[in-house]
């Protein structure tokens, strides 16, 4: 045992039992998951052919239920080749007009290892304000290919400002889920050159931490060659309890989470401080039965903090908010762009 966790259990109290097997149970997980998880690959890659392949069946079908797209792009990056959908507007937009008479379009950013397919439910009410583009995030499983080492915040936000930059657009309206928002939140913070508003769903380590609960259970999850019913499980438990299996999008996930070796750094949980810097209009959505924070002390931070904030608290929904509420969440950002123009 460690010199640091030997330390740390000699200054509790004999009645906290419970606190020691708790702490040992950290400690050799930890252990277990770098001695699993190293490699000298310096970028996320694919554990195997076989496993790629698998991810690649899994997102193909997912893919189907979206609107066929308008355009498929790939954008280099300093960072790695940044896949890129566009689906086109089927409505009259919001009134909310780019350079050239067009309607700004809305860039969706989605959650860890979930990608593209991930906004099947939203991207046909969404594409009824404007276009439409969805970013596989670089350094995820998905279509985007990375090829350089990120090492930090400023160079997670650089690769994606890159990528709007290559866009035919000079503003966005950004949509975040869960990891997508604290990655539309970075890059407002550093490089918000080219953003619009923002929209942030349930985003991760920026209104809360992640409680210890949902750490210790995602450990497991992150050990591929533990069974695939680990890992469903605990997709089904950031879901509100609601089964995953034989679903295309959550055995994509499943996929991901199994062959693809993320090599990104942890991110940086985002101070009040740093969130009242912000000067643009932000649309916090947060789900009430969230496992990823505790959500009404998300919110009251997400009022406290924000200059131009609009906060909504989604009664009875999980962390999986995009696709249990999509009519309302559509609507909410609908009428968020309209009074934000």
């Amino acid at each position: 045992m460690g010199t640091w966790l030997k330390s740390v259990l000699a200054r509790l109290r004999p009645r906290s039992r419970r606190m020691r097997v708790l702490l040992v149970l950290l400690g050799l997980s930890a252990l277990v998951v770098v001695f699993v998880m190293r490699t000298p690959a310096p970028v996320g890659h694919w554990d195997s052919a076989e496993g790629q392949d698998r991810f690649l069946r899994s997102y193909t079908e997912a893919f189907a239920a979206l609107p066929a797209p308008a355009d498929t792009i790939d954008v280099r990056t300093d960072f790695g080749i940044v896949r890129v959908y566009r689906f086109a507007s089927t409505g009259a937009g919001t009134g909310d007009e780019a350079a050239g008479g067009r309607t700004v379009p809305l860039v969706l950013l989605p959650g860890r290892a979930s990608a593209t397919p991930v906004w099947a439910d939203n991207v046909p009410l969404l594409s009824t304000i404007s276009d439409v583009y969805t970013i596989d995030l670089l350094g995820e499983p998905g279509m985007s290919v990375q090829d350089r080492p990120i090492e930090s915040d400023e160079e997670q936000a650089e690769w994606l400002h890159q990528t709007l930059r290559a866009l035919p657009s000079d503003e966005f309206h950004l949509v975040g889920l869960s990891i997508g928002g604290w990655t539309a939140v970075n890059l407002a913070l550093h490089r918000p050159d080219h953003i619009a508003s923002m929209t942030v769903i349930d985003p991760v380590y920026v209104f809360a931490d992640m409680p210890l609960g949902t750490i210790v259970r995602s450990i497991p999850a992150a050990l591929p060659w533990l069974p695939k019913s680990w890992r469903d499980s605990f997709n089904s438990y950031t879901a509100g309890g609601a089964p995953v299996e034989d679903e295309p999008v959550a055995e994509m996930i499943e996929a991901g989470m199994q062959h693809y070796q993320l090599r990104l750094p942890q991110p940086t949980r985002i101070s009040e401080e740093r969130l009242s810097r912000l000067d643009l209009p932000v649309l916090a959505i947060i789900a009430e039965e969230s496992v990823m924070h505790d959500a009404r002390s998300a919110a009251e931070t997400a009022r406290r903090s924000l200059q131009r904030g609009t906060v909504r608290l989604y009664p009875g929904a999980s962390h999986a908010v995009n696709g249990e509420q999509p009519e309302q969440l559509a609507a909410d950002i609908a009428d968020f762009i309209a009074s934000h123009p």
